[in-house]
């Protein structure tokens, strides 16, 4: 995990944390939880380097694209 930036210990603190995360609960928890306001374009970007560097897996439901860890 000496990898990872910051944030993206705090996503996988997050997704970690959610039964069924997606993105925008993840940027709602997020928020809540760092209280700063996260980009669209920066949460998917590090969300694809945890699953380019196999700390995420992505898979559909319904259709849609779910991160789990």
């Amino acid at each position: 995990m000496k990898d990872l930036t910051g944030f993206q210990r705090d996503l996988l603190y997050c997704i970690a944390g959610m039964e069924e995360p997606y993105g925008l609960g993840i940027k709602e928890d997020l928020k809540s939880y760092r209280e700063i306001e996260v980009n669209h374009a920066r949460l998917y970007s590090n969300l694809n380097t945890l699953v380019d560097n196999g700390y995420v897996v992505k898979r559909s439901l319904n259709g849609r694209k779910r991160a789990t860890n």
